[in-house]
This record gives C-alpha cells, sequence and structure tokens, in this order.
C-alpha cells in the first residue's frame, strides 16, 4: 500500500493520492491556514473507521443472506483535550440500516465487525473506547 500526499496551495491544502489515483482532499484548521476545502486528518480517520466498519458488515449480513436495503454510519468521535497529541478518547458509531433484516443478525455483524474485523478499530482502540448502536427502518 502506497500513498503520496502533495500540498496543492500555499496554506495547508493537500492532496492525497493512491496507486490506483484515487485523491482525496485534506486541509488543516482555519486556526493554521485552512480554508474549509478539504477534511481534516482526524476526521478522516473517523470516516476510515466507519467505512471499514460498514464494508464489514454488509459483508458479514450478505454471508448471514440478510437483504440489506441501505446503511448509513453516522460517527462522533471526542479528543483529549489535555494532552497533545490530542488523540480520541471516545468513538460512538450510529448504524442505521433498511432492509427487511432480522435483528439479532443485524447485532452480531455490528458486533463482529466493531469488536472483531475492522483494521481501523483495532488500532483506535488502544487509545480510544469504542461504543456503537444501531437502528432499522427508522425505528
Amino acid at each position: 500500500m502506497k500513498i503520496t500526499v502533495q500540498r496543492v496551495n500555499q496554506a495547508v491544502r493537500f492532496e492525497g493520492v493512491n496507486s490506483a489515483g484515487n485523491t482525496v482532499i485534506v486541509e488543516g484548521s482555519p486556526e493554521i491556514g485552512g480554508e474549509g476545502q478539504g477534511m481534516r486528518p482526524m476526521e478522516l480517520l473517523l470516516v476510515s473507521l466507519a467505512s471499514c466498519s460498514s464494508m464489514d458488515v454488509v459483508s458479514i449480513l450478505k454471508k448471514m443472506r440478510q437483504p440489506l436495503e441501505d446503511l448509513r454510519v453516522e460517527v462522533e468521535g471526542r479528543r483529549a483535550t489535555d494532552q497533545v497529541p490530542a488523540v480520541f478518547t471516545k468513538i460512538h458509531l450510529r448504524f442505521v440500516l433498511k432492509g427487511d433484516l432480522r435483528p439479532d443478525r443485524v447485532e452480531e455483524a455490528i458486533r463482529l465487525s466493531v469488536d472483531k474485523y475492522c483494521s481501523v478499530g483495532r488500532m483506535l482502540d488502544k487509545t480510544a473506547e469504542i461504543t456503537y448502536e444501531w437502528t432499522m427502518n427508522d425505528k
């Protein structure tokens, strides 16, 4: 795996590129010159956690033959305020699913992802307490 990050303006905006040519814009906070044109690095970390876990959940539910129609994950992270670096100390994932799914299977799929399979989560749980909840079909 190889990523290249290149500065794209005179402030703190960068473009990350993977080996397939996919890109993402990353930018610093306004306090250090960010202009609101990209995600901040710690936001990308939460995106990475949510997408990693989402991929697991989709795959596990498919193996369980559960007809998932849609999945959204909302993430909230809290960072240490009294130390540098200001690592995440608490992260909460809220999975919102749609489909004719068995609740016990949904719970199992999410639990397996959050507690076992998601590589990003395994790295983050060294500093952060990761919790989750889920709702299905707007209930």
